[in-house]
């Protein structure tokens, strides 16, 4: 794994000098990228534009880069983030969030609700919470992100993810409760 992470530092600092080097942390990162755009479009060309538009600004910003800590990927998801929310700022489109049966799962689980029960109530509530908190609950149970990655991609601590992660379960319960 340390291996791994300094390989890709290397490439990153060859990305800055020649974006012909870009290419294998495209083809490393592309489908991540384009499988979370996909889960917040209606639309699988749309996904593919906003994929397209996130790799094209990480490879005109890699300049900017810093290796502080973050991951890579962390900082892709949040560019990719920043490009779904000007797409629905600029077609004044309803923000979309695609749910299954696994991702399902884990809210069920944190919430107490029987599957069938949070499946009829979650489309309803979901419109109930504003972007930061879908965003939370997109990162943490559909995505499956460890805290700390939450926490990276939002730009916040790990521990303030888990707080704000945890605030938006506990007003999921009443907002359940109301529509159950």
């Amino acid at each position: 794994m340390k291996n791994e992470a300094q390989a890709e530092s290397v490439l990153i600092e060859e990305s800055k000098r020649n974006p012909q080097c870009f290419e294998p942390l495209y083809v490393k990162y592309y489908q991540q990228i384009l499988k979370f755009s996909y889960r917040r479009m209606d639309s699988l060309d749309d996904a593919y534009e906003i994929t397209a538009s996130t790799f094209a600004k990480a490879l005109s910003n890699i300049g900017k880069y810093k290796q502080q800590g973050l991951l890579f990927s962390s900082w892709l998801y949040r560019i990719a983030i920043n490009e779904i929310n000007q797409f629905y700022r600029d077609t004044n489109k309803r923000r979309t969030i695609n749910i299954d049966d696994t991702n399902a799962k884990y809210i069920a689980e944190e919430t107490g609700k029987e599957m069938q029960e949070l499946k009829q109530a979650l489309k309803i509530v979901l419109q109930q919470l504003n972007s930061d908190e879908i965003q939370l609950l997109e990162l943490r149970f559909f995505e499956e992100r460890p805290f700390s990655e939450v926490g990276e991609i939002l730009g916040i601590t790990e521990n303030n993810a888990k707080v704000k992660t945890y605030r938006v379960i506990d007003k999921l319960r009443i907002l359940f409760n109301k529509v159950s």
